[in-house]
């Protein structure tokens, strides 16, 4: 690691993360916050300072928030995002929606894009940050896509599933080499359009969009797989947590 010249390690960037939105499975009443400890992990792992930020609808503290961290983690989950935030209706194969959640990390994503702030969307939060920027949604991959691959493996997740190709020329390109890396695969939904200036920066063997980024914008990507559940077995994951991190620090020396 590189060292400050006074001889401290690198200050840590406050990153703010997502968590899931759920109900005790004891009392369905009470509803709790959850967050897998591997994001966390992978923050710290690469420089940041993780801060969980949670979910309300009261929309007024995304300015608190926001003026309290440096950069965005929006993780996934066991959910799907609502077709009406992109003009369709449910088709067969949807599975759960969270609307207070999705409406929570729509306005926060798009309040961290306009400060700026450099934002990671991991799974879900890829295809968040998709449809922010107007794209739509494959709402069930192995009923619209022909010939699909298997996209939600069944074996430890952190292990590989299949290939992704990553294009010649992208940021990610940049972050973890062109050409072939094994990822993980635990979503049924993919973009199906993208949004404004978003560009596929990597695909499946099947065509399904593995990773998207943004232009115009300090740091704004997203992946399909979960590179913090990788980073033991194929440790070139964790650039991605580290460009995150890094452009953060960059963003408040």
């Amino acid at each position: 690691m590189r060292h400050r010249t006074d001889g401290h390690p690198p200050r840590r960037p406050s990153i703010g993360i997502t968590p899931d939105v759920c109900t005790s499975e004891t009392d369905p009443s009470v509803e709790l916050y959850q967050l897998k400890a591997s994001y966390s992990q992978a923050v710290v792992r690469a420089g940041g300072l993780p801060l969980v930020l949670p979910c309300t609808d009261d929309l007024s503290c995304l300015d608190s928030y926001l003026d309290r961290i440096s950069g965005l983690l929006v993780t996934g989950g066991a959910f799907d995002i609502p077709p009406s935030v992109y003009g369709q209706n449910p088709r067969e194969g949807m599975g759960l929606t969270k609307p207070s959640r999705t409406t929570f990390e729509l306005a926060l994503t798009r309040a961290a894009l306009d400060r700026n702030l450099p934002v990671l969307g991991i799974c879900g939060g890829m295809q968040l940050l998709n449809v922010l920027l107007g794209g739509t949604l494959i709402q069930d991959i192995s009923r619209e896509v022909a010939n699909a691959h298997e996209h939600e493996q069944r074996h430890d997740r952190r292990q590989p599933q299949h290939p992704v190709e990553i294009k010649e020329g992208t940021l990610l390109a940049e972050l973890m080499g062109k050409g072939t890396v094994m990822v993980n695969s635990t979503h049924h939904q993919a973009p199906k359009t993208v949004g404004e200036k978003v560009v596929v920066s990597a695909v499946a063997p099947d065509g399904v969009a593995e990773a998207i980024e943004v232009g115009g914008y300090s740091f704004a990507v997203g992946v399909q797989w979960h590179p913090e559940l990788l980073v033991g077995s194929i440790p070139i994951h964790l650039s991605l947590y580290r460009a995150l991190v890094h452009k953060a620090r960059e963003l408040r020396r």
